[in-house]
């Protein structure tokens, strides 16, 4: 049976296990899979401060009203309705009422949109809200139970419904060229040149240890390409920088400690950073928390 949900996100609603009647921020991990994590929060009180993160965000609106400010304009997301947020955009987020907000949310590594649409650049979604009508109820689906396991071929539906979605709002309103302010562009039906398997190399170097800072020389050589290449073509290919790809996935091992109880200092010096304060600096840009701020969230 296909699930509908309805209009006002009642169906999900009930799944948040967080009113949100408490103060502050409620934040649960479901399951995941390679490239795809899927969470659930809540927020009553002080918002999230301006941030970004390196993955796709889609996310649904639950309860409340979410409010954000996107590419220089503020945005409203009813319950119901979705937010597309693409790959190195600065956002921040707060409640448009007293009462707060909860959603949940798939982060999805741009490799898996490029692998989904065969190497072509990302799509770029200008208008981040997507009302009830508009979305796709089987997406609402991976949504209804975060805590279902995806296998290889359930991470492969959800990549491939998010994809879907990414590329039928990229191109529902806008058939010229578009631009993402992190400066990527797409061309409706247009397939960019990229040196994909050598990006790769790159991007699986950094990945492998992203506590080793690698030099530009480094990504020429596992590349074969010159390094203004490299930087032009990953970002095209993945929505960010080799230097940024390199700071998230250290963020991803600091979370990944934090969340095992090792305290912060410790987490800052496995992850690679300079000290404490650097790690903190960086997590806050990422996340809009402080990682204090985070870890006390979590579910």
């Amino acid at each position: 049976m296909r699930y509908e949900p309805p209009e006002d996100g009642a169906g999900l609603r009930r799944h948040l296990r967080d009113g949100g009647d408490r103060p502050g921020h409620r934040l649960r991990f479901g399951s995941g899979a390679a490239g795809i994590e899927r969470l659930e929060a809540s927020l009553t009180g002080e918002g999230f401060a301006t941030h970004r993160h390196d993955t796709y965000a889609i996310g649904m609106t639950l309860r409340g009203v979410q409010t954000f400010r996107y590419r220089g304009e503020p945005r409203h997301c009813l319950p119901g309705e979705w937010h597309v947020l693409h790959p190195d955009e600065p956002h921040d987020g707060a409640a448009g009422t007293d009462e707060g907000f909860g959603y949940r949310i798939i982060y999805l590594d741009p490799s898996l949109v490029q692998e989904a649409l065969g190497g072509a650049p990302l799509p770029f979604v200008a208008d981040p809200v997507i009302g009830r009508r508009d979305a796709d109820p089987a997406l609402a689906a991976c949504l209804r139970d975060i805590d279902e396991p995806l296998d290889e071929a359930g991470r492969l539906t959800l990549t491939l419904r998010v994809v879907h979605m990414l590329v039928r709002h990229s191109s529902a309103r806008d058939s010229s060229v578009r631009h993402s302010s992190a400066g990527s562009t797409v061309r409706p039906g247009a397939r960019a040149p990229l040196a994909l398997e050598a990006l790769a190399r790159v991007r699986d170097l950094i990945a492998d240890d992203p506590t080793v800072r690698h030099t530009l020389a480094e990504f020429e050589q596992i590349a074969g390409l010159d390094r203004w290449t490299v930087a032009r073509q990953f970002r095209v290919a993945f929505g960010t920088s080799p230097t940024r790809f390199r700071t998230m996935r250290q963020l991803d091992l600091a979370r990944r400690l934090l969340r095992g109880g090792v305290p912060l200092a410790g987490a800052a010096q496995l992850a690679g950073f300079a000290d404490q304060a650097h790690m903190s600096r960086m997590f806050k840009r990422a996340y809009g928390l402080t990682p204090a701020k985070w870890t006390a969230a979590l579910a």
